[in-house]
């Protein structure tokens, strides 16, 4: 059975507890039978009932039990057909973009801390003049 085709209106067709179809990475899961389980509640399975879960599968980060159950509940796989949503990518970005984006957070982070130290000394110093006089 697991070798089952669906489009993206079969799977929307089952959205119910009691019978939901989850797409994750183009294949498609039974995931009735979980529901009840499933340790983040049922009201998440049920937001993604019946459409494509990838993302909210990944966002989570799954650990390697929750990837097998997830095989356990294979029934097909999503046939992919014109008008379908593009799946989206989840590649790490790369090193350009973080690197960029990380010196210019230190500099400004250095530099709020190095004006934060100038202020509590200023204040200091003129607490203690204050308390001499």
């Amino acid at each position: 059975m697991a070798d089952q085709e669906f489009t993206y209106s079969d799977v929307s067709e089952h959205n119910t507890k009691k019978d939901l179809y989850i797409v994750v990475h183009d294949k498609v899961y039974n995931a009735s039978s979980f529901v009840d389980e499933h340790p983040g509640g049922e009201e998440v399975l049920l937001d993604v009932g019946g459409q494509d879960s990838t993302e909210a599968f990944e966002d989570v980060g799954h650990s390697d039990e929750a990837r097998e159950i997830l095989d356990g509940l294979l029934v097909g796989t999503l046939k992919r057909q014109d008008g379908d949503p593009k799946p989206k990518s989840y590649a790490q970005p790369g090193p350009t973009a973080t690197t960029t984006d990380g010196a210019s957070t230190g500099v400004g982070l250095y530099a709020i801390i190095l004006l934060g130290g100038a202020l509590a000394f200023a204040a200091y110093t003129v607490m203690k003049k204050q308390s001499t006089e």
